[in-house]
């Protein structure tokens, strides 16, 4: 087994494992769900309060080591594969600190939902950037738009600039911390201008190349 396959079948498991101890500790209505200032607006049985999340993980988990064997450019896959597999054990651990968040908040704890993953979104972001500079062109990972595709170079110049504005959203997305209340919009705008700008980027990128 790859080393890669068992850090991922430690992580969901353990996720599975952490569900099944606080099983009988949770209410029959669990909070599942926070508004965008932090506050708690959703619940659910506790029986998928505790393990939904540990699904979604394997699903997840099961499509990602699936993506460097299905793709038809796999070869390509390859040269940033590490990278890859960094990404999808950064996904995974992110989606297990959500969840003990979750468990946290329906065993009596009281915080600001949002402001609590903010840093977790700052790193995940950070090395979307990483992982967005060194992506290799291919059908599933990266910027993936008419244009990136069509061409080598347009490919490798959007997601140079991509890297860098996914690293600037990390930062943006940090100062967040500063401004409770507004923590949401440093964290999202960013991101949403960043796959908008890349977008219409490599469109007029490849423009220019066939001029």
């Amino acid at each position: 087994m790859k080393k890669i396959t068992l850090v991922i079948f430690l992580i969901i498991l353990l996720s599975f494992a952490v569900g099944v101890y606080f099983y009988p500790q949770m209410p029959d209505r669990m909070v599942s769900h926070w508004n965008a200032m932090g506050e708690a607006d959703g619940h659910m049985s506790k029986f998928w309060g505790l393990f939904l999340m540990p699904i979604i993980s394997m699903a997840m988990a099961l499509l990602f080591l699936a993506i460097p064997k299905i793709d038809p450019l796999k070869e390509n896959v390859k040269k940033f594969r590490k990278y890859f597999d960094a990404f999808i054990i950064l996904i995974l651990l992110f989606l297990f600190y959500l969840y003990l968040l979750t468990i946290f908040w329906n065993r009596g704890a009281r915080f600001n939902f949002i402001f609590a993953l903010v840093p977790s979104f700052a790193v995940l972001f950070y090395y979307l950037g990483v992982l967005t500079e060194h992506a290799e062109k291919n059908w599933f990972i990266g910027i993936r738009t008419p244009w990136t595709m069509s061409s080598e170079t347009v490919w490798g110049k959007t997601h140079k600039l991509g890297g860098r504005l996914f690293k600037l959203s990390a930062l943006i997305a940090l100062a967040g911390m500063f401004f409770e209340g507004y923590a949401i919009y440093f964290v999202s705008i960013p991101v949403i201008l960043t796959a908008l700008y890349t977008s219409c980027y490599s469109y007029f990128a490849y423009r220019k190349e066939k001029i």
